[in-house]
């Protein structure tokens, strides 16, 4: 699997998006409560068309045909797809929304792409190569100047820099905080929560509340292929690194912690 190709697909699905950002849309409510428009469909079938078209042999698990239901057999290796992360932030005209797309192997995220196509900027990561950042021009989308590599900056014992949801920021996760120490905090949306640890702006993001599958992979392989980790929580105790194609629980993840470069990770 070439990373450039996620890279390709992802600005097609920018494309999408924008043209649909500026217009008047109407927003829509999944079954979940979640929001949906059309751009997040329409950037799902770029996606699945482009994927399709040069890796027929591996499945896709993408957000909006798995909340119709529609989820294939996805085996060891297979695509994770959500076609417009950050919704509300597409909604409200933030700017903060992403397009990820992932692939997963033996439950790992190995290689990701992070879009923001209001921002223009992108990110990407492959196990055992690196992970960079580098600009889009304005749509129609294309990449400008050279991709610069990024990694996840030393934690450092005091004084934490955390990241942490405009939207769901919980009781819960400002004590977590507390404990950890952190002294500063930077806001952001969908999966630029990942990209700001793995361009070492921030040093750790929890999430004490629901995500799934496809909101995490992509940022996640991002982040790792930048030096940083992301583990389970259970409660305030970290767990094990998180893991994909949780099928018994419906491909919903449990609360995380984001790290930067820890020695000993």
């Amino acid at each position: 699997m070439k990373l450039d190709d996620l890279v390709t697909i992802a600005l097609a699905a920018g494309n999408d998006i924008m043209a649909i950002y500026d217009t008047d849309f109407e927003a829509g409510e999944k079954d979940d409560g979640s929001a949906i428009t059309a751009a997040d469909d329409a950037a799902e079938r770029t996606i699945l068309s482009r994927l399709a078209e040069l890796y027929p042999d591996i499945p896709v698990l993408a957000e909006e045909c798995a909340s119709r239901g529609e989820i294939p057999e996805l085996g060891a290796k297979f695509f994770l797809v959500d076609p417009l992360d950050g919704t509300r932030e597409f909604v409200n005209r933030t700017g903060e929304f992403t397009v990820n797309i992932a692939l997963i192997e033996d439950g790992a995220p190995v290689a990701g792409v992070v879009f923001a196509p209001a921002m223009g900027r992108i990110w990407a990561g492959k196990k055992g190569v690196g992970a960079f950042v580098q600009s889009v021009s304005s749509a129609p989308f294309s990449l400008e100047g050279a991709r610069s590599p990024i990694e996840a900056r030393p934690v450092p014992k005091r004084g934490l820099t955390a990241v942490a949801s405009r939207s769901h920021r919980s009781a819960e996760t400002e004590t977590l905080l507390k404990n950890l120490g952190a002294e500063d905090f930077k806001p952001a949306g969908s999966s630029l929560k990942f990209c700001l640890v793995a361009e070492g702006e921030a040093d750790v993001y929890p999430r004490l509340g629901r995500t799934m599958e496809w909101d995490t992979g992509a940022g996640q392989a991002v982040l790792e292929a930048a030096g940083g980790s992301v583990h389970e929580m259970d409660g305030m105790d970290e767990g094990a690194p998180l893991r994909y194609s949780k099928a018994t629980r419906g491909y919903d993840n449990p609360h995380f912690i984001a790290w930067g470069c820890r020695s000993g990770d």
